[in-house]
């Protein structure tokens, strides 16, 4: 059985045994038609942990952040990679030691943290744009739809100096099932290929041999987004480096084995090709993240249960 359905099964009998407040059968949008589903909840915000539910509905509306497929509203669908980024991340981000404390999980380098500014701010921004700019282009420039979005970001002190962008891309359950066969194109050539051959980041070879298919395409536009922000230096947003965080469960082996058999074989193989300074693309799980934060918690307790099973 893969990790889909394992964790959906999982999902399944925590709503059987009312883990969330709220029954499932759910409606849910696909393809353009609205189906109800056992995996999906009655009541959208009970997909949030209760210490955040609020707060996190009215930071989205206060910032016009889209919520995946609700928009207006969390999605009731309790495998949502961004309901899972909230629920993890949320809780943090108004307690700057805990905010540090998930980077010291990946590098000790790390000193500080700084609050990023918008209507409602905090030490963590979800869905982030980096400001008014359309930095690679792109028709519009909307928190959370049709533009670089990234899941969440942090600004942080290293101890050399150097003020750090470090951007995450969340994953819960995706499996984008590659099948590689022959050379593949971006979506958007014209929009894109230029972008990569001008980049003081990425091969560009490599880069456009795998950037065609998710979630290498993501990842290029990410790091095209972080190097653009660089070079607009928007107030608020100055940086001189960054760290790109790949947040996913390390039981999730039909993401991370899924990788261009020319380029390594796997997720982090093939990306950590197509990067000049490897070192800047690091693969965590979302337990190892949260493993310096305080255990005896009721939120702790609750992404145990919920998200860990099998990752510590």
């Amino acid at each position: 059985m893969n990790f889909y359905l394992r964790e959906r099964n999982r999902a399944l009998k925590l709503i059987r045994e009312d883990f969330f407040g709220c029954p499932g059968d759910g409606d849910y949008k696909t393809n353009g038609e609205v189906k109800q589903y056992p995996h999906v909840l009655k009541n959208r915000e009970f997909n949030l942990h209760p210490s955040v539910r609020d707060d996190a509905v009215k930071y989205f509306k206060e910032n016009q952040i889209h919520w995946h497929e609700g928009k207006v509203s969390p999605t009731g669908h309790v495998l949502s990679s961004q309901i899972a980024c909230v629920n993890h991340l949320f809780p943090l981000r108004n307690d700057k030691n805990a905010v540090l404390n998930l980077l010291k999980t990946v590098s000790d380098d790390f000193i500080d943290v700084f609050p990023i500014p918008e209507r409602i701010s905090g030490y963590i921004q979800f869905e982030a744009v980096g400001g008014g700019v359309k930095f690679l282009g792109e028709n519009q420039n909307t928190r959370g739809e049709f533009c670089v979005s990234l899941d969440a970001l942090i600004i942080a002190l290293h101890r050399d100096g150097r003020r750090f962008h470090v951007f995450m891309e969340w994953k819960y359950v995706e499996d984008y099932s590659i099948e590689w066969s022959g050379k593949k194109k971006v979506e958007n050539k014209i929009l894109y290929e230029p972008l990569i051959k001008q980049s003081a980041c990425l091969f560009y070879e490599k880069t456009w041999l795998c950037c065609g298919a998710n979630p290498f395409y993501q990842l290029m536009r990410q790091t095209l987004w972080a190097e653009k922000l660089f070079e607009h230096k928007v107030e608020g947003f100055e940086a001189d480096d960054f760290l790109h965080l790949f947040v996913v469960p390390k039981s999730n082996g039909e993401l991370l084995n899924g990788g261009h058999p020319d380029l390594g074989g796997d997720l982090e193989k093939t990306w950590r090709s197509c990067l000049k300074h490897p070192s800047k693309f690091v693969i965590v799980s979302p337990a190892e993240l949260w493993s310096r934060q305080d255990k005896d918690t009721d939120i702790y307790a609750y992404l145990k249960k919920r998200y860990w099973d099998g990752d510590i």
